[in-house]
């Protein structure tokens, strides 16, 4: 056995074997003696060199205001408002500085290159989709494993692929992704979006797929919209009004449905749905039946349910048919059969059903069930002449296979608990995909037969982690109000629980939105370092139906925070862990989690990593589209009520100067425009002032990114490995010993 060096073809195998190595500290009369043992056992003390540790940051001076906001007779101190300013050059000069002392921070830890090369090492794998038929074509996407986007692939019977679509080419720096990609009917055409910098905005260009050549120019100023093509004529996308002042910060809930006519200008394309003549809507959509003889409209003005607007465009000049639902129900069309319409809703049914009707009898009474509601979450989808229907039990995916009458024919196997994608495909088709993976089993492909049942691995990724050494299980802990939550565990086989281990605790609660087991790299590299991932399905998600949604919202969004802390304080009583070796991480609304938790609870946890997180309650509506998000939060100018709830737990506004907050590293992109990075600026700004303990509150503020998507692996891996590093120096581990076989 050597020392560590940087012969990256072993690193991963020298990680597997590495050691956690703790640092305590003592202090007395401002001397600090350093003394050094591994997690979970006790070594002979080891001299370490002062020099090694990273110096405590020095933060920039954030200059402060005394602008205010009055609510209800309340005054709000707003002291950073001019961090809301993203074209400012104060601001621009406060990024700069702030990203210079995190860098300063994090080159001081010696295992931070070490970490991001294995990281780059173990992401260095192939990967492919599962394949889809369009016209002649075989597609699928594909990356050989460090490619900053997948390739659009096609293939035809006994030819060699070929590149359709690359994104890697658009750009030097990866900046530049790719989006929907869609199909017209005969498949001679295709439209995919494009964005830059990670921004929602996209504009959408159009391809002959003979020659994949441009037809035209691009469509620009288009968000959040599908693509759905009607023939070869043209398409059906949305937009909002192009709004006044900077595009990634200023209020948009002007959606609009347009129809674009190929051969025509932009300026001329038909409004379907918005403007005087309806009612303004935050969110529009549309979608068209594969016979194309159904169009359907979703309208909504917030996250949670739609309008559905349905016409039949084989009757020339029909006009569109409302569906009459619940409030906040979902429903959409699934399928056709002649003048039979298959919908999926939660009308009368809080976990979904499947339902058929008649256009000319569209009232809820009329419908019939053919897939009837089930006690746990269910979602459907449609391939070969069948109906795929999935359901999440326990947050754990079961699969089923129907026919279009509602008999069952079979349930479809998974190969272990975990979590599984609905099989889709064209009616045609006779095969149809799935993917399998939990949080140590890589993302498999599996091909059905649905006609024999049979189900063969199509595709496995060769990867260098082995999934046998390590372990998963789900258990079950009380929140403070009995309610029943479970968490999965993930470690390596063999872990002690004597408290010791390095655990990162992971959330999300919100938004009907179900975690469930997944495998990524980062997780991968952080089981083979030793440490523990723990996901509780808490309150607020999709995981047990709507109601399990509801008992996270508005003023019941507590619950959530109760629930994480509850989780914490399980892995601390069963000795998985202990508060000096825990790290909560999470994103977007997980980043409202962790801000809250760590605000409430700040000595619970060594680490937090609030990534893209809104943590500003009281302004979340006024930027972007952010207003939509209030089914979930309520707003902050709807009531007395509302606003003292949103005060109550609002991360930026619960930082109380002279508390010990635990080592905090913030993540953000200048170019999020969904959670604008004027939360994280503020919440760095004031977090920084408020502390009173030694640990660092650092932000790291990605240049030329957005809220995640479309983000370039290059980018992925050096902010993974950055969090990593930060996460396991302030757990006290300053040398991390890597070794490996020559």
């Amino acid at each position: 056995m050597k020392s560590f060096n940087h012969n990256t073809a072993h690193i991963i195998q020298a990680l597997f074997r590495a050691r956690w190595r703790t640092l305590h500290r003592h202090t007395a009369l401002g001397l600090m003696v350093l003394i050094i043992s591994s997690c979970g056992e006790t070594d002979q003390p080891d001299a370490t060199n002062v020099s090694d540790l990273p110096v405590p940051p020095s933060y920039p001076i954030t200059r402060t205001s005394d602008h205010q906001d009055t609510y209800f007779g309340q005054t709000i101190q707003d002291p950073y408002r001019w961090l809301e300013d993203d074209q400012s050059n104060e601001t621009a000069t406060w990024v700069i500085d702030q990203n210079q002392v995190t860098q300063r921070y994090l080159s001081q830890i010696s295992y931070r290159e070490p970490i991001q090369k294995a990281l780059t090492e173990l992401w260095h794998y192939p990967r492919i989709s599962a394949p889809f038929k369009e016209g002649d074509w075989v597609y699928f996407y594909q990356n050989t494993g460090l490619q900053n986007h997948a390739v659009l692939m096609r293939q035809k019977p006994d030819q060699a692929p070929e590149v359709f679509l690359d994104a890697n080419t658009l750009s030097e720096n990866g900046t530049i992704s790719i989006g929907q990609v869609a199909f017209s009917k005969s498949a001679q055409l295709s439209a995919y979006s494009q964005s830059k910098a990670g921004s929602d905005w996209r504009s959408i260009h159009i391809l002959d797929t003979a020659t994949k050549q441009a037809l035209e120019p691009p469509l620009q100023n288009v968000k959040f919209s599908g693509i759905t093509w009607l023939g070869d004529t043209g398409f059906y996308y949305s937009s909002y009004q192009k709004p006044d002042g900077s595009a990634l910060t200023a209020q948009v809930d002007d959606h609009r449905l347009y129809f674009h006519r190929l051969g025509t200008s932009q300026l001329d394309d038909e409004l379907i749905y918005g403007g005087p003549k309806d009612e303004k809507r935050r969110y529009v959509s549309a979608d068209l039946t594969e016979d194309q003889r159904y169009l359907s409209i979703q309208t909504a003005q917030t996250t949670a349910g739609n309008t559905l607007f349905i016409k039949d465009l084989s009757q020339p000049d029909s006009p569109f048919i409302e569906l009459k639902t619940e409030e906040h129900a979902e429903t959409r069309v699934i399928e056709s059969i002649n003048e039979t319409l298959l919908l999926f809703t939660s009308h009368g049914a809080p976990n979904g059903r499947l339902v058929a009707l008649r256009l000319d009898q569209p009232e809820p009474a009329a419908w019939t069930d053919i897939i009837p509601e089930h006690t746990s979450p269910l979602r459907v989808s449609t391939g070969a002449g069948y109906l795929f229907a999935h359901y999440l039990m326990d947050a754990r995916s079961r699969l089923y296979q129907y026919r279009y009458t509602g008999d069952l024919v079979r349930e479809i196997p998974l190969p272990e608990p975990g979590s599984a994608s609905l099989p889709f495909g064209k009616d045609t088709d006779e095969t149809v995909y799935y993917t399998f993976s939990n949080y140590k089993q890589p993302s498999t492909i599996y091909a059905y037969n649905p006609e024999s049942g049979n189900a063969r691995r199509y595709f496995k990724p060769d990867i260098r982690f082995n999934p046998d050494d390590y372990e998963t299980h789900q258990v079950f802990y009380s929140s403070p109000d009995g309610t029943q939550v479970p968490m999965t565990l993930t470690y390596k086989k063999g872990l002690k629980r004597d408290g010791n281990n390095p655990t990162l605790l992971y959330g999300y609660g919100g938004f009907d939105i179900s975690i469930t087991p997944g495998f990524s790299t980062t997780t991968a590299l952080w089981l083979s370092l030793g440490g523990v991932y723990a996901v509780p399905n808490i309150r607020g998600g999709g995981e047990y139906g709507k109601n399990w949604h509801i008992q996270g919202t508005q003023h019941q969004k507590q619950n959530v925070f109760d629930d994480f802390i509850a989780a914490a304080e399980y892995l601390i009583d069963e000795q998985y862990t202990k508060a000096d070796y825990l790290a909560i991480s999470g994103r977007s609304n997980g980043g409202l989690l962790v801000g809250a938790v760590m605000t409430q609870r700040p000595d619970l946890i060594k680490v937090a990593l609030p990534g893209v997180g809104v943590l500003d309650m009281l302004r979340y509506h006024t930027f972007t589209a952010g207003a939509g998000w209030s089914f979930d939060y309520g707003r902050s100018d709807d009531s007395r009520e509302m606003f003292e709830t949103l005060l109550s737990y609002s991360p930026l506004h619960n930082l109380t100067p002279g508390t010990r907050y635990p080592a905090t590293l913030i993540t953000t992109g200048d170019h999020d425009d969904r959670v604008v990075p004027a939360h994280s600026f503020k919440f760095a700004a004031t977090l920084q002032s408020a502390q009173s303990g030694p640990a660092p509150t650092l932000i790291r503020i990605e240049t030329d990114a957005g809220h995640g998507a479309g983000t370039s692996i290059e980018k992925r891996i050096a902010q993974t490995a950055d969090s990593l590093s930060f996460t396991l120096f302030n757990m006290g581990i300053t040398n991390l010993e890597v070794q490996h076989d020559e």
